[in-house]
């Protein structure tokens, strides 16, 4: 009879507990959000094709490919070269079943992040970097272009090597001039970057993300940032979001950055805390002084499509696209005062 009593006990209980699957499930808000104003740009290319129901590894493709396509001095062919004066290209590109691809150290090729979209997609492989990705890229039918400098990168490098120094420069990625309003500098396409990352959630719940970068003008030949290393530069997770990154690239790519961020959102944390604390972490490893003249920023969504960025130093900004937000600069928060 107890055990009677304890088994018809135990059942009601059991009833008296909400189900967990009764709860009502939130619904992912499509969303592309892209790092610095040239995102502006970049975002309106992307966000035409997320509201049309296209999908997240195709909006952030062609997203920044228009920043690649716009004569600057930090992304794509026309930006500043290498010590040796020869532009060189970085990319990554990674999807929501964390399928993914990468570029380096690719000379006369347009799109790297296309040639990057190749390797994720027609070969075992995850990095392709030098000879052997431009040799890929014309197997894939990219165009071998001139090996020639822009009009204002031939400029930049001429100045450069009357002294020969290198010293990377806070927020180098701001526009150059300041004095111009929004609109006219946007139409400009004079760029003062060295990245532009985009991330994106489509109306399917899907995340993607691509980076994109000339890394750092005059740097030592064959130097990499973070942009073409997932994990760092880049990292995607459908299960709880994805991140992308911008700054000093080798800080970055000490701390595994992106991934970073996204583990940080696994363990609950909203996109901007979650951006936040990775910068804690460097500053931890790094300490200030290492640091003081040095940006590193990271930009966020989860899969709710909730978005963040924190940065280091002060001046960094992001911008968003969605039904709710139409194209907007978000400026970041920051650590160092």
């Amino acid at each position: 009879m107890q055990r009677k009593k304890f088994l018809t006990l135990s059942t009601l209980g059991f009833f008296s507990i909400p189900l967990l699957s009764s709860k009502p499930k939130l619904k992912p808000k499509p969303i592309v959000i892209s790092t610095w104003d040239a995102g502006i740009n970049a975002n309106k290319t992307a966000w035409d094709i997320i509201k049309n129901n296209g999908k997240a590894i195709d909006a952030v493709e062609k997203g920044v490919m228009v920043t690649e396509n716009e004569i600057n001095c930090c992304v794509g062919l026309s930006a500043n070269p290498d010590r040796d004066g020869f532009v060189t290209l970085d990319a990554s590109i990674m999807d929501e079943l964390g399928n993914c691809g990468s570029v380096a150290f690719l000379e006369q090729i347009k799109h790297p992040i296309s040639v990057a979209r190749k390797v994720m997609e027609n070969t075992p492989h995850v990095f392709l970097a030098g000879e052997g990705a431009q040799k890929f890229a014309l197997a894939q039918g990219f165009k071998l272009e001139p090996k020639v400098l822009s009009k204002k990168a031939k400029v930049n490098y001429e100045n450069w090597l009357k002294t020969s120094e290198y010293k990377p420069t806070i927020n180098r990625e701001k526009l150059e001039n300041s004095n111009i309003e929004p609109p006219k500098k946007l139409d400009s396409g004079e760029y003062n970057h060295d990245t532009i990352g985009m991330v994106a959630l489509d109306k399917f719940g899907n995340l993607s993300g691509s980076c994109t970068t000339s890394g750092q003008g005059f740097k030592m030949r064959g130097r990499l940032g973070d942009s073409p290393i997932i994990g760092a530069g880049l990292f995607v997770d459908n299960e709880v979001g994805a991140a992308v990154s911008t700054g000093q690239g080798e800080e970055v790519i000490r701390i595994a950055g992106c991934h970073l961020v996204v583990e940080f959102m696994r363990q609950g944390l909203l996109p901007e805390d979650a951006c936040k604390k990775a910068i804690e972490r460097l500053i931890k490893m790094r300490g200030l002084v290492k640091l003081k003249d040095l940006q590193v920023c990271f930009i966020a969504i989860n899969n709710l499509g909730q978005h963040g960025g924190y940065a280091l130093q002060k001046g960094f900004e992001y911008a968003v696209c969605s039904n709710e937000i139409d194209n907007k600069i978000i400026k970041c928060k920051y650590i160092i005062k």
